[in-house]
C-alpha cells in the first residue's frame, strides 16, 4: 500500500484492524523504510504465535481444560491487541472469561458444558477472523512500494 499509515476510511482495514493500534505499530518502522521491516517482523511473529496458540487451544478444548483455555485466550488477546487485530482480540477475551466460567463479557456464571460449547464457537470465529486478518496483512505488506523493484527485473528481457 502506498501510504505509511492506513486511513480511517479504509473500509477493509477498519473492519479487521484497530487502525490506531496498527498505525502505532507502523510508526515504529524506521523513517523511509518502505518495506516496514520492523512491523513486518512483529506481524510475522504474531502469525506464528497465533497459529501455535490456536493449536494449543484445540488440545486444551479436547482435554476440557477450561483453565488452560482461559490462559491461552488471555495470551492471544494481548498479542492481538498489540497488532490491532480487534475481532480476534474480542473472541479471545470471551474465551478468557468463559474459561473462568464467567459469561462471555465477564458477567454472570455459566456451567462448564455451556462454557465449552460457547468456547468452541468463539474458537471457530476467532480462527476465521484470524485468517481474514492474516490475508489482509500479507496483502498490505506485499503491496508495499518497497516490493515493486522485484517485479521490474522481469521487464528487462529482450
Amino acid at each position: 500500500m502506498s501510504d505509511d499509515n492506513l486511513e480511517n476510511d479504509d473500509i477493509f482495514g477498519s473492519e479487521i484492524l484497530d487502525l490506531e493500534a496498527f498505525n502505532q505499530l507502523l510508526s515504529m518502522d524506521d523513517e523511509g523504510d518502505e518495506d516496514h521491516e520492523f512491523s513486518r517482523d512483529i506481524v510475522d511473529n504474531y502469525f506464528d504465535q497465533a497459529r501455535g496458540t490456536f493449536s494449543d487451544m484445540d488440545k486444551a478444548f479436547a482435554a476440557k481444560d477450561l483453565g488452560k483455555l482461559s490462559s491461552l485466550g488471555h495470551f492471544l488477546k494481548g498479542s492481538s491487541a498489540t497488532i490491532g487485530i480487534k475481532k480476534v482480540q474480542e473472541c479471545c477475551k470471551h474465551i478468557q472469561y468463559l474459561g473462568k466460567l464467567q459469561g462471555a463479557n465477564g458477567e454472570g456464571v455459566v456451567e462448564a458444558e455451556e462454557a465449552l460449547r460457547l468456547i468452541w464457537l468463539e474458537m471457530a470465529k476467532g480462527k476465521d477472523e484470524y485468517q481474514k486478518a492474516e490475508e489482509f496483512l500479507r496483502f498490505f505488506y506485499e503491496a508495499d512500494p518497497g516490493d515493486e523493484d522485484e517485479d521490474d527485473d522481469d521487464d528487462d528481457e529482450d
